[in-house]
């Protein structure tokens, strides 16, 4: 049984041990910033290939107690790191921490390269070289006030990287940060879904492949496809289940919109990457000429933080006019809205049902909820 940590944005770790937990995971714990969990390393190749939720997936290779940088030092260079990689791969370190008391996290991460060079080094004769913009191997340590874990990268690139989404705005919304959203929204595959300020799409694209029941990482490779022990004959028939193209009988009731006309664009071509032209449409519409496509439904949106200057006045005029909108044309709609923006429900004059921080990168943030009902929700 291999131990793992899947990282996740702050504030959605209890999503993910959900998702950890229906993905076959066992010893499921959610903790700041992702959830731990167990199991064969298939499990692993799962949860990159299908979680929603997860940034990135570690492996557990070694963990102890430390005092000085040498003795991290001398715990990474007896690790049998050729069990797991050749010295002809690129490596790349990175060190996170909490009360860690040594002086420099950068020449911690230099103390841990050395040491699997030299490994290497004395061994074979060849020492790898290191690449931090696209390695073959990735190599995580995480130090608290006593004890550091080592990790190998099973993901590679972050698993928010969907392999669709080519064409984005200033500031795309990260897809596990959007399906997270979406999750705590209420919304649930068959349930009517609409973005009116939808940029590039990606509320709309995480929605439809939802509905569809497409794996998240159906159209990228991962890291543990490098690693010397990894086990094709238990990942190719998770990739061929998820290569089989999903059959829909007809459009999704997922609508999004935009009224910046290269906004849409960019959503129609990441639909048409996706494979899902004829299954979204995306419109261009201004947010407070948007009426509700069905009785019912969830209405979801990330609207600008106004940090430019100026735009906190122009959010200031709309809001009061969203709000206006969203009761007299969405009577009987969830709305969830994710914005920095704390003056938002005083200004749309609605009282949330719910406040959930999350974090969109290092921008603190809040996802306001509201039941909307006809003639209420003033506050």
């Amino acid at each position: 049984m291999e131990q793992f940590f899947a990282t996740c944005p702050r504030g959605l770790e209890a999503v993910l041990a959900q998702e950890l937990t229906a993905l076959g995971a066992e010893q499921v714990g959610a903790t700041d910033g992702g959830a731990r969990f167990s199991g064969p390393l298939p499990t692993c190749y799962r949860v990159n290939l299908e979680s929603r939720i997860a940034s990135r997936v570690l492996w557990q290779i070694d963990r102890g107690y430390y005092r000085t940088e040498d003795d991290i030092y001398k715990h990474a260079r007896n690790m049998p790191w050729d069990r797991w990689f050749t010295p002809h791969q690129t490596i790349a370190v990175k060190v996170t921490a909490q009360r860690c008391p040594l002086k420099s996290l950068d020449f911690i991460t230099l103390r841990i390269k050395d040491a699997i060079c030299d490994f290497f080094r004395d061994s074979t004769g060849i020492r790898p070289s290191v690449d931090t913009r696209l390695p073959d191997v990735r190599i995580h340590a995480y130090f608290d006030a006593q004890q550091f874990t080592l990790y190998l990268d099973t993901s590679g690139e972050a698993l928010f990287k969907r392999g669709y989404r080519q064409y984005t705005g200033e500031a795309p919304l990260r897809e596990n940060l959007a399906a997270g959203i979406l999750k705590l929204s209420g919304w649930e595959p068959g349930m009517t879904l609409l973005d009116p300020m939808c940029g590039s799409g990606t509320f709309v694209l995480e929605a439809a492949q939802m509905a569809l029941h497409m794996p998240s990482g159906v159209k990228r490779v991962f890291g543990f496809e490098r690693l010397k022990n990894f086990e094709p004959q238990a990942w190719e028939p998770l990739r061929a289940a998820a290569a089989a193209k999903p059959m829909a009988a007809g459009a999704l009731p997922i609508y999004g919109s935009d009224i910046d006309k290269w906004a849409v664009m960019d959503a129609r071509k990441n639909i048409e990457n996706a494979g899902l032209t004829g299954l979204v449409r995306v419109e261009e519409t201004d947010i407070l000429d948007i009426v509700a496509p069905a009785e019912s439904g969830v209405l979801v949106m990330n609207p600008p933080y106004g940090e430019r200057i100026g735009e906190a006045d122009e959010l200031a005029k709309l809001y009061p006019k969203l709000g206006s909108v969203l009761k007299q044309r969405f009577a009987g709609w969830k709305v969830g809205i994710f914005t920095a923006d704390l003056r938002l429900p005083k200004l749309m004059r609605l009282k949330p049902s719910r406040k959930i921080p999350l974090f969109n990168g290092p921008i603190e943030c809040r996802l306001f909820l509201f039941e909307m009902v006809a003639g209420s929700n003033r506050s």
